[in-house]
């Protein structure tokens, strides 16, 4: 590892959380001053922390009877004023480290004009020294709008500042070849940017407390080696991980990354949930956008538009047969696009800048 990167670190509740159910502070302690040393070595560091449900299961009881999503909201709210506490005190009051809280729900990132919003904040937070620590705001998530886990969090936001790496932190070394708690099971030490799947080796059994496995962590941490973004899974409850880390000694699984990607392809690489529209192009079209020559999309290859959206909302772009094709920005609405569909000599209703294209390079 070269140093003075910008890392993106994710934390997993199950490394925060006791088997008890339980924050646990000293590893919380202990990961700081891995932190610490981590910045002092020249990177800059961005945290995603899960936690605050464990704080507020902690401090607030709650009747069994409520709601499963109203219960994990009023722990979400009364825990994150208390993880971020913890935080504060670990890094601030130890160390004067100065720390930030950044809220986010999956809409944040749906919007081009709000994205660059989120973008330069985190990058001026880390200008002034300061470590953003990103949390999901689960006050006010509903249920099919929550982000899988801290995960894709993570990935969004490597994504979003054009981070060089990505550590997530879970409870085991890795990927394994099997069950990791058999004993004949291998780590998968490193996978190579030209592996497509690997899921036929994952359990897709989940931690206590996550709302995602490790077949989602092989799907986000996949999607950011495609976009250049170097990515490792290793265990945070292991002594000294982040120090092994430095020392380029560290046990883990590691996604070698493919060349990196343009900033506007990196948003969109993360919009399959967020996209308005749907856009069907002929065969020509797509002959067109998957060769070498760097191509836009224009109406002429279009068959056919489902979905009303307006300029700058995210489409879908698929073949004749329906296959997804990769995801655009709209450069005007569906109204002026079902206008032009088939015409020649029309703009493009997606510039090549702002189209990614999946399994393409």
């Amino acid at each position: 590892m070269s140093r003075h990167q910008t890392i993106v670190i994710k934390i997993g509740s199950n490394v925060l959380t006791q088997s008890n159910g339980l924050p646990d502070l000293d590893r919380m302690e202990h990961l700081v001053d891995q932190l610490i040393t981590l910045k002092k070595a020249g990177n800059k560091i961005v945290l995603v922390s899960s936690g605050a449900v464990a704080f507020g299961r902690q401090n607030t009881a709650v009747s069994e009877k409520l709601n499963p999503v109203l219960k994990k909201q009023i722990w979400a709210a009364t825990g994150q004023i208390r993880l971020i506490q913890e935080y504060q005190r670990l890094f601030q009051k130890k160390h004067k480290q100065a720390i930030a809280q950044i809220l986010v729900t999956k809409e944040d990132f749906r919007d081009r004009k709000h994205f660059l919003n989120m973008k330069s904040c985190v990058e001026a937070l880390l200008q002034q020294d300061i470590i953003p620590i990103v949390n999901e705001n689960d006050t006010v998530t509903i249920t099919e709008l929550m982000f899988t886990d801290n995960d894709e969090l993570a990935s969004l936001t490597a994504a979003m500042i054009n981070a060089d790496t990505l550590l997530l932190l879970t409870n085991v070394d890795g990927i394994f070849n099997g069950n990791p708690e058999d004993a004949n099971s291998e780590l998968i030490e490193n996978i190579e940017a030209s592996v497509a799947e690997i899921s036929s080796y994952i359990s897709a059994s989940k931690s206590s407390f996550g709302r995602g496995g490790m077949l989602t962590k092989f799907g986000m941490a996949k999607k950011s080696a495609d976009l250049g973004i170097e990515v490792l899974i290793a265990n945070g409850k292991r002594e000294g991980i982040l120090i092994d880390y430095l020392n380029q000694n560290l046990r883990c699984t590691r996604f070698e990354p493919k060349r990196k990607r343009q900033a506007a392809k990196k948003w969109l690489a993360h919009g399959s949930h967020y996209y308005k529209g749907e856009v069907f192009i002929n065969e020509g079209a797509k002959k067109s956008l998957t060769s070498t020559v760097i191509r836009s999309l224009l109406p002429v290859g279009i068959t056919k538009i489902e979905g009303e959206f307006l300029k700058g909302d995210i489409l879908l772009v698929r073949d004749e047969k329906g296959n997804q094709l990769g995801l655009g920005k709209a450069a005007y609405s569906s109204k002026a696009a079902q206008e032009k569909i088939g015409l020649k000599n029309q703009k493009p209703i997606i510039h090549y800048d702002y189209l990614y294209l999946f399994d393409h390079d």
